[in-house]
């Protein structure tokens, strides 16, 4: 028997590098590789794994403590050899840079260079690079609809592997390197989530791999956004334990940020069976694990709702019994959510549009725009509306007793698909041109119709609003998409007559509905909003510029 101090190494040039995590005890029996501690900078978090097998016989750090380069870690007794604790301590010891694994060395390193930098990491020799499923936000029920690929076949940079579909959107998933298919992971109907595999691939010669940031990030930065992980990773962590040797139960394979996340709900990870490669624990474990307990509990306590008693229509005639899709089912449970949670009043108006449509058609002509259609004008007159009432701009705060104000204008409208309606969102409406606006509908109009739009394309919307163009109807009442807190109806403009005060001539009559939240905005306010909207939509002029 020996003892060996596991030191903490080289971490660059980052500055009060804090323990967040001690993940073994005084008295575990651990394998090479198994996590001692994790420990996280300012910018980026990292597990250090131990050389050697062997027994914790003292932990030296606690949570909280800030170590540099050279702190002892703990100490553990081992059953190797003295040649080899020499050799062990001369790589994972403070002295000795040159000769410390790849691991130790550099990933502290690359960690913090991706996080401040977003670098790429350069490969040169032929590599199998792993294909993950990226980071795909909040959504349930993802699947595999269509495979592109096949085992053997040739790929090149940013050809679709696999298309995968959730309740709101598809997406595809590329390839991020030139090379061939060693193996498919997915099949037709599968479902995944995030982290799972999707390919493997043997790259062909120098490729450039981006420090992916895809599985770390509550939001992906891309919905094309894939995680790679070369084959030839040193990290002992994710190497998968000893055939025959044993494990303990604290021993738990999962990344920094899946602990930060688990730390931050309460989970304990040891209570989690891991999904990702070699059984590594994923975020969606994590929340999966989460919404059991939460199902579970809202299972004891059922809702006091009555249900719509079952009925048997084959009695009375011929049925058919189709499949609602994902898109509807999930729109579906979204407005049924809305509509139980939110107290719903609608104020509806006639706005004259009349100068509108005249101004819509000169610049439709001046343009050569033949898809400028009011919904344009609509969409920046409310930016205008919500920047005079920013009440309309605003979330309920969780506590229902606070009213969170929001500083950007991003605004959704509902686009009719032969899956169900989606609602893409336009970004920074405020700041942008009528003509700019009609670009944008348009382009996300079609991403919605061809199924392609991502889930950054939904989010983020503080406004809505619901136009049925040349569809029809006097009016309605739309539902509000929490936690927005109001969405505007738009029906078909009409020429109606309209008394001037001398006589009948005909006006574009445009009907608005303005449905809100009545525990946040009052009756007052929202005559006054849709007023106010209208006095913009009656003088377009200033819409224009």
């Amino acid at each position: 028997m020996s003892l060996l101090e596991v030191k903490i190494p080289d971490v660059g040039d980052a500055e009060e590098v804090e323990v967040i995590e001690i993940c073994v005890s005084v008295g575990d029996k651990i394998l090479r590789g198994a996590v001692l501690i994790v420990i996280e900078s300012e910018k980026a978090s990292m597990e250090l794994p131990t050389e050697v097998a062997g027994t914790v016989i003292g932990i030296s750090l606690a949570v909280g403590d800030i170590v540099n380069e050279g702190d002892v870690v703990a100490t553990l007794e081992t059953e190797a050899s003295d040649a080899q604790i020499d050799e062990t301590e001369n790589k994972i010891g403070p002295d000795s840079k040159g000769d410390r694994p790849p691991a130790m060395q550099d990933s502290f390193k690359s960690q913090q260079s991706a996080a401040g930098n977003r670098g790429d990491q350069r490969i040169e020799s032929e590599t199998e690079v792993e294909v993950r499923i990226p980071g795909v936000g909040d959504a349930d029920e993802i699947v595999v609809i269509e495979v592109a690929v096949e085992t053997g076949e040739a790929v090149s940079v940013d050809d679709v592997l696999v298309v995968i579909e959730s309740e709101k959107a598809s997406m595809e998933i590329p390839s991020p390197v030139a090379g061939t298919v060693r193996s498919m992971e997915l099949a037709l109907d599968d479902e995944v989530a995030e982290g799972a595999l999707v390919a493997v691939i043997a790259a062909r010669g120098p490729i450039d791999i981006p420090v992916a940031s895809g599985l770390s990030d509550a939001v992906p930065s891309t919905p094309l956004a894939t995680d790679l992980e070369p084959r030839t990773s040193a990290i002992r962590a994710s190497q998968p334990l000893e055939q025959g040797s044993g494990s303990t139960d604290k021993t738990v394979y999962a990344g920094p940020a899946v602990r930060r996340l688990a730390r931050e709900l309460g989970v304990d990870l040891g209570s989690i069976k891991g999904s990702g490669s070699q059984s590594r624990i994923v975020k969606d474990d994590v929340k999966a694990y989460v919404k059991g307990i939460l199902t579970r509990s809202s299972q004891r306590d059922p809702p006091s709702l009555p249900s719509v008693p079952v009925e048997d229509f084959t009695k009375y005639g011929e049925i058919e019994e189709v499949q609602l899709t994902r898109v509807r089912r999930a729109g579906a449970v979204n407005l049924h959510r809305s509509w139980l949670n939110i107290v719903h009043v609608t104020q509806h108006d006639l706005v004259d549009a009349t100068q509108l449509e005249d101004v819509r058609l000169k610049m439709k002509r001046e343009a050569g725009m033949e898809s400028l259609t009011p919904l344009a004008f609509v969409l920046k007159a409310c930016a205008l509306s919500l920047a005079e009432f920013p009440r309309f701009n605003a979330s309920i705060g969780p506590t229902l007793k606070t009213l969170i104000l929001k500083k950007y204008c991003h605004i959704g409208f509902a686009v009719d698909t032969e899956v169900g309606l989606v609602v893409p969102v336009i970004r920074n409406v405020d700041s942008k041109g009528i003509l700019e606006l009609s670009e944008e509908v348009v382009e996300l109009s079609e991403l919605a119709r061809a199924r392609k739009l991502g889930p950054d394309h939904m989010a983020g919307g503080c406004f809505t609003v619901s136009s049925l163009g040349a569809i029809g109807g006097t009016g309605f009442t739309p539902i509000v998409n929490a936690p927005e807190l109001a969405v505007l109806g738009v029906a078909r403009m009409d020429t109606q007559p309209f008394w001037d005060g001398q006589e009948f001539v005909p006006r574009s009559m445009l009907p608005v509905s303005l449905s809100y939240d009545h525990r946040a905005i009052n009756g007052a306010e929202a005559g006054r909003f849709v007023q106010r909207l209208g006095e913009i939509l009656a003088e377009p002029e200033g819409l224009s510029r």
